[in-house]
């Protein structure tokens, strides 16, 4: 069964095109998301020698070449790779085109949440990845944005007889560990960051939502002209604080995940265990007495 088009993918690559020329007014966000995600590395014991930086920016891949990697870069877009400052090939993420086993690390910044057929990319990761590789990607997930959906559903309300899609699903953090599972990874882990980002103004998030290339790209989103007072009247129904700002935190699942390896440890099966937690209660000691 196909997956469903939620996202216009010819949308998606016209944004992120267009945005290859802007992406640095954004740099900050990415640059603090990469350093949240590449601190993951300093936990991992095993080599790692050969990785794929999945739309990493220019951000990544210096990053891993530093800690002795050959790296491969890869951008959805033309003019996107163009930009680059590290070399890398344009490729389309729902159709990756590596061989089987070709790296020992995947890592993609903030850029698989506008796939369509995310379990599909995923299980194309796994493939591409050699037994024991690590998958490490970091996706903006709920509540982010959550804010500004509300205050455009209010302000259309007040203006039209409806409310038309203009901000990206995105996914929970259970939703993240449940794909991992799901398309076969070993050992999936996902926690969350939050970067606190605050805007002055309305205009202000929507030139770095259209910066990043992160403006609407639905498939079910209104093509029409939006009414002239939408915008002023959902900076309206925003909660600002007394300095006039309001916030709009970025909260980021970081995946962390393993291809299967005969070598890799295992859960014990139910049956298995020699010790009961009864039995490890009890025989714990009791803390002495320092008073």
């Amino acid at each position: 069964m196909p997956a469903p088009d939620i996202f216009d993918r010819r949308a998606v690559r016209n944004h992120k095109a267009r945005a290859a020329h802007t992406f640095q007014k954004i740099s900050p966000i990415l640059n603090a998301a990469t350093d949240i995600l590449l601190e993951r590395l300093d936990d991992i014991t095993r080599p790692l020698s050969s990785a794929l930086d999945l739309g990493g920016q220019g951000t990544v891949a210096p990053l891993l070449e530093k800690r002795g990697m050959t790296v491969v870069s890869c951008q959805e877009t033309l003019p996107a790779s163009q930009q680059a400052a590290h070399p890398n090939v344009c490729v389309n993420y729902e159709h990756l085109p590596f061989a089987q086993h070709s790296f020992d690390l995947v890592v993609a910044n903030l850029s698989l949440h506008w796939i369509n057929d995310l379990p599909g990319t995923l299980a194309q990761i796994r493939h591409i990845l050699r037994p024991d590789g690590l998958f490490l990607a970091s996706m903006p997930i709920l509540p982010t944005l959550r804010p500004l959906k509300h205050a455009l559903e209010m302000a259309e309300l007040a203006l039209c007889d409806g409310v038309s899609p203009r901000v990206s699903p995105l996914p929970t953090q259970q939703s993240c560990a449940q794909l991992l599972q799901r398309t076969g990874f070993a050992l999936p882990v996902v926690d969350t960051e939050k970067l606190d980002l605050r805007y002055r103004s309305l205009t202000g998030l929507l030139q770095d939502l259209r910066a990043a290339g992160e403006t609407n790209a639905l498939t079910l989103r209104s093509k029409t002209t939006p009414p002239r007072m939408l915008f002023p009247a959902a900076a309206a129904e925003l909660e600002t604080d007394p300095d006039g700002t309001f916030a709009m935190p970025l909260h980021i699942a970081v995946l962390t995940a393993w291809t299967p390896s005969p070598d890799q440890p295992h859960p014990l099966k139910p049956g298995q265990f020699t010790h009961s937690l009864a039995s490890a209660l009890t025989d714990t000691p009791s803390p002495k007495n320092t008073a």
